[in-house]
Protein backbone atom coordinates (compact mmCIF):
# COMPACT_ATOMS: atom_id res chain seq x y z
CA UNK A 1 0.00 0.00 0.00
CA UNK A 2 1.51 3.53 -1.29
CA UNK A 3 2.98 5.77 1.82
CA UNK A 4 1.59 8.96 2.17
CA UNK A 5 4.91 10.42 0.57
CA UNK A 6 4.42 7.59 -2.20
CA UNK A 7 6.68 9.31 -5.30
CA UNK A 8 8.05 11.93 -3.70
CA UNK A 9 12.24 12.78 -3.48
CA UNK A 10 13.17 14.20 0.08
CA UNK A 11 16.47 16.14 1.38
CA UNK A 12 16.97 15.55 4.95
CA UNK A 13 20.31 17.24 6.54
CA UNK A 14 22.04 16.05 9.71
CA UNK A 15 20.57 12.46 8.50
CA UNK A 16 23.88 10.48 10.08
CA UNK A 17 22.19 9.97 13.64
CA UNK A 18 19.71 11.07 16.03
CA UNK A 19 16.60 13.29 14.94
CA UNK A 20 17.73 13.35 11.29
CA UNK A 21 18.31 9.67 10.79
CA UNK A 22 14.52 9.12 11.99
CA UNK A 23 13.21 11.58 9.90
CA UNK A 24 15.30 9.83 7.18
CA UNK A 25 13.93 6.58 8.19
CA UNK A 26 9.90 7.75 7.91
CA UNK A 27 10.56 9.54 4.89
CA UNK A 28 11.60 6.24 3.55
CA UNK A 29 9.16 4.15 5.25
CA UNK A 30 6.40 6.67 3.42
CA UNK A 31 7.74 5.73 0.24
CA UNK A 32 9.51 9.34 -0.78
CA UNK A 33 13.41 8.63 -2.46
CA UNK A 34 15.36 10.39 0.20
CA UNK A 35 18.51 12.14 -0.03
CA UNK A 36 20.95 11.77 3.58
CA UNK A 37 22.50 14.43 3.61
CA UNK A 38 25.62 14.91 6.23
CA UNK A 39 29.67 15.26 6.95
CA UNK A 40 30.83 11.88 8.44
CA UNK A 41 30.82 10.04 5.09
CA UNK A 42 30.68 6.13 7.25
CA UNK A 43 27.75 7.02 9.51
CA UNK A 44 26.03 8.05 6.39
CA UNK A 45 27.00 4.55 4.23
CA UNK A 46 25.41 2.58 7.69
CA UNK A 47 22.26 4.97 7.28
CA UNK A 48 21.91 4.05 3.75
CA UNK A 49 22.16 0.73 4.64
CA UNK A 50 19.72 0.28 7.22
CA UNK A 51 17.08 2.48 4.99
CA UNK A 52 18.23 -0.04 2.28
CA UNK A 53 17.78 -3.02 4.34
CA UNK A 54 14.22 -2.04 5.10
CA UNK A 55 12.96 -1.54 1.61
CA UNK A 56 13.47 1.82 1.33
CA UNK A 57 15.46 4.30 -1.33
CA UNK A 58 18.69 6.14 0.07
CA UNK A 59 21.75 7.67 -1.08
CA UNK A 60 24.10 9.64 0.56
CA UNK A 61 25.31 12.92 -0.23
CA UNK A 62 28.42 14.40 1.72
CA UNK A 63 28.30 18.16 2.97
CA UNK A 64 29.00 20.97 5.08
CA UNK A 65 25.75 22.94 5.19
CA UNK A 66 27.15 26.40 6.15
CA UNK A 67 28.85 26.11 2.62
CA UNK A 68 26.95 27.56 -0.09
CA UNK A 69 28.44 25.93 -3.16
CA UNK A 70 28.32 22.28 -1.06
CA UNK A 71 24.76 23.01 -1.06
CA UNK A 72 24.01 24.13 -4.55
CA UNK A 73 25.99 20.58 -5.22
CA UNK A 74 23.60 18.95 -2.52
CA UNK A 75 20.64 20.46 -4.43
CA UNK A 76 21.79 19.34 -7.85
CA UNK A 77 22.69 16.03 -7.03
CA UNK A 78 19.11 15.13 -5.35
CA UNK A 79 17.48 16.66 -8.78
CA UNK A 80 20.20 14.39 -10.62
CA UNK A 81 19.36 11.09 -8.62
CA UNK A 82 15.23 11.73 -8.41
CA UNK A 83 14.64 14.84 -10.74
CA UNK A 84 12.19 16.35 -8.33
CA UNK A 85 13.03 17.91 -4.76
CA UNK A 86 9.27 17.59 -3.09
CA UNK A 87 10.43 18.12 0.74
CA UNK A 88 13.44 19.20 2.27
CA UNK A 89 13.85 18.86 5.57
CA UNK A 90 16.75 21.28 7.36
CA UNK A 91 17.94 19.54 10.62
CA UNK A 92 21.62 19.46 10.72
CA UNK A 93 22.22 21.26 14.17
CA UNK A 94 25.76 21.60 16.59
CA UNK A 95 24.98 22.69 20.58
CA UNK A 96 28.45 23.00 22.08
CA UNK A 97 27.85 23.53 25.31
CA UNK A 98 29.61 27.12 26.07
CA UNK A 99 29.37 30.20 29.00
CA UNK A 100 28.95 33.35 27.47
CA UNK A 101 32.20 34.81 28.92
CA UNK A 102 34.54 31.67 27.33
CA UNK A 103 32.54 31.54 24.09
CA UNK A 104 35.09 32.63 21.82
CA UNK A 105 33.51 34.92 18.69
CA UNK A 106 34.60 32.00 16.37
CA UNK A 107 32.39 29.23 18.09
CA UNK A 108 29.40 31.87 17.85
CA UNK A 109 29.59 31.81 14.51
CA UNK A 110 30.16 28.33 13.56
CA UNK A 111 27.25 27.55 15.79
CA UNK A 112 25.58 30.29 13.67
CA UNK A 113 26.55 29.21 10.20
CA UNK A 114 25.30 25.49 10.72
CA UNK A 115 22.15 25.95 12.40
CA UNK A 116 20.80 29.25 10.88
CA UNK A 117 23.03 30.14 8.02
CA UNK A 118 22.32 26.63 6.72
CA UNK A 119 18.26 26.85 6.89
CA UNK A 120 18.86 30.10 4.59
CA UNK A 121 21.39 28.29 2.21
CA UNK A 122 19.19 25.09 1.66
CA UNK A 123 16.03 26.73 1.43
CA UNK A 124 17.64 28.89 -1.26
CA UNK A 125 19.62 26.06 -3.29
CA UNK A 126 16.56 23.72 -3.42
CA UNK A 127 14.00 26.94 -4.54
CA UNK A 128 14.54 26.89 -8.08
CA UNK A 129 13.30 23.36 -8.25
CA UNK A 130 10.34 23.85 -6.36
CA UNK A 131 9.26 26.74 -8.03
CA UNK A 132 9.82 24.98 -11.54
CA UNK A 133 7.50 22.36 -9.84
CA UNK A 134 5.11 24.67 -8.16
CA UNK A 135 5.03 22.16 -5.02
CA UNK A 136 7.36 22.33 -1.98
CA UNK A 137 7.41 21.21 1.52
CA UNK A 138 10.28 22.88 4.04
CA UNK A 139 10.85 21.53 7.29
CA UNK A 140 12.84 23.20 9.64
CA UNK A 141 13.83 21.56 12.74
CA UNK A 142 14.25 24.40 15.48
CA UNK A 143 13.72 23.49 19.38
CA UNK A 144 12.13 24.66 22.17
CA UNK A 145 15.60 25.96 23.50
CA UNK A 146 15.35 29.87 22.34
CA UNK A 147 11.99 30.35 20.86
CA UNK A 148 10.41 29.11 24.28
CA UNK A 149 12.87 28.40 27.09
CA UNK A 150 16.36 28.91 27.57
CA UNK A 151 19.53 27.10 28.76
CA UNK A 152 22.99 28.10 30.69
CA UNK A 153 25.47 27.42 28.31
CA UNK A 154 23.28 27.79 25.03
CA UNK A 155 22.98 31.12 24.13
CA UNK A 156 24.58 30.56 20.84
CA UNK A 157 22.25 27.29 20.22
CA UNK A 158 19.11 29.31 21.48
CA UNK A 159 19.68 32.57 19.42
CA UNK A 160 19.68 30.36 16.26
CA UNK A 161 17.02 28.03 17.03
CA UNK A 162 14.42 31.41 17.48
CA UNK A 163 15.91 33.35 14.68
CA UNK A 164 14.85 30.10 12.44
CA UNK A 165 11.41 30.81 13.12
CA UNK A 166 12.07 34.48 12.01
CA UNK A 167 12.94 33.30 9.08
CA UNK A 168 10.08 30.67 8.49
CA UNK A 169 7.51 33.04 9.07
CA UNK A 170 8.65 35.51 6.17
CA UNK A 171 9.74 32.56 3.67
CA UNK A 172 6.30 31.33 4.34
CA UNK A 173 4.80 34.61 3.23
CA UNK A 174 7.26 34.70 0.32
CA UNK A 175 7.10 31.07 -1.00
CA UNK A 176 3.45 30.80 -0.56
CA UNK A 177 2.49 31.88 -4.45
CA UNK A 178 4.67 29.23 -5.53
CA UNK A 179 2.78 26.34 -3.77
CA UNK A 180 5.80 25.87 -1.18
CA UNK A 181 5.51 25.74 2.44
CA UNK A 182 7.68 26.55 5.33
CA UNK A 183 7.10 24.85 9.07
CA UNK A 184 8.99 24.31 12.03
CA UNK A 185 9.01 20.93 14.70
CA UNK A 186 10.54 22.46 18.20
CA UNK A 187 11.28 19.17 19.33
CA UNK A 188 12.16 19.38 23.37
CA UNK A 189 14.27 16.56 24.85
CA UNK A 190 14.74 13.78 22.73
CA UNK A 191 16.63 10.47 23.57
CA UNK A 192 19.60 10.64 20.63
CA UNK A 193 22.98 8.90 20.84
CA UNK A 194 24.64 11.93 22.60
CA UNK A 195 21.86 11.91 25.48
CA UNK A 196 22.50 8.26 26.09
CA UNK A 197 25.85 8.83 27.17
CA UNK A 198 24.10 11.18 30.00
CA UNK A 199 21.96 9.23 32.55
CA UNK A 200 21.99 11.72 35.44
CA UNK A 201 21.02 14.27 33.19
CA UNK A 202 18.39 12.30 31.20
CA UNK A 203 17.02 11.05 34.81
CA UNK A 204 16.71 15.04 35.57
CA UNK A 205 14.70 16.01 32.37
CA UNK A 206 12.54 13.33 32.95
CA UNK A 207 11.13 14.31 36.27
CA UNK A 208 10.06 17.15 34.40
CA UNK A 209 8.51 16.21 31.61
CA UNK A 210 4.61 15.79 32.38
CA UNK A 211 4.46 12.59 30.35
CA UNK A 212 7.27 11.03 32.48
CA UNK A 213 9.67 10.51 29.59
CA UNK A 214 12.01 11.68 27.20
CA UNK A 215 11.04 11.85 23.67
CA UNK A 216 11.87 9.66 20.94
CA UNK A 217 13.40 10.23 17.44
CA UNK A 218 10.50 8.80 15.84
CA UNK A 219 8.25 10.98 17.75
CA UNK A 220 9.80 14.19 15.94
CA UNK A 221 9.54 12.46 12.57
CA UNK A 222 6.44 11.53 12.61
CA UNK A 223 5.75 15.27 13.24
CA UNK A 224 7.78 15.92 10.57
CA UNK A 225 5.54 13.72 7.98
CA UNK A 226 2.87 15.46 8.94
CA UNK A 227 4.01 18.79 7.85
CA UNK A 228 6.00 17.19 4.82
CA UNK A 229 2.61 15.57 3.61
CA UNK A 230 -0.47 16.30 2.17
CA UNK A 231 -2.41 16.19 4.74
CA UNK A 232 -0.46 19.76 5.44
CA UNK A 233 -1.30 21.24 2.24
CA UNK A 234 -2.99 24.15 3.93
CA UNK A 235 -0.33 25.02 6.96
CA UNK A 236 2.65 27.15 6.51
CA UNK A 237 4.39 29.31 8.56
CA UNK A 238 3.44 27.32 11.56
CA UNK A 239 5.21 25.59 14.78
CA UNK A 240 4.49 22.08 16.14
CA UNK A 241 6.00 21.48 20.01
CA UNK A 242 6.75 17.86 20.31
CA UNK A 243 8.15 18.04 24.11
CA UNK A 244 5.18 15.84 26.09
CA UNK A 245 4.51 18.63 28.07
CA UNK A 246 8.07 20.14 28.84
CA UNK A 247 7.51 24.31 28.65
CA UNK A 248 3.89 23.93 30.29
CA UNK A 249 5.74 23.56 33.66
CA UNK A 250 6.69 25.88 36.05
CA UNK A 251 8.97 23.67 38.17
CA UNK A 252 9.51 19.85 39.01
CA UNK A 253 6.99 20.44 42.36
CA UNK A 254 4.64 21.34 39.66
CA UNK A 255 5.70 18.47 37.23
CA UNK A 256 3.84 15.77 39.88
Amino acid sequence: MPGSLAGKSAIVTGATRGIGKAIARACTAEGATVLVVGRDERAGAHTVAEIRGAGGQASFFRADVSDWHAVQAMAAAAIDRSGRIDILCSNAAIFPVTAIDEMAVEEWVRVSDVNLKAAFLTVKACLPQMKQQRYGRVVLTSSITGPITGVSGLTHYGATKAGMLGFMRSAAVELAPHNVTVNAVLPGTIRTELLAELPDYCRQIERAVPLGRLGEPQEVADAVLFLASDRATYITGQTLVVDGGQVLVENLAAAG
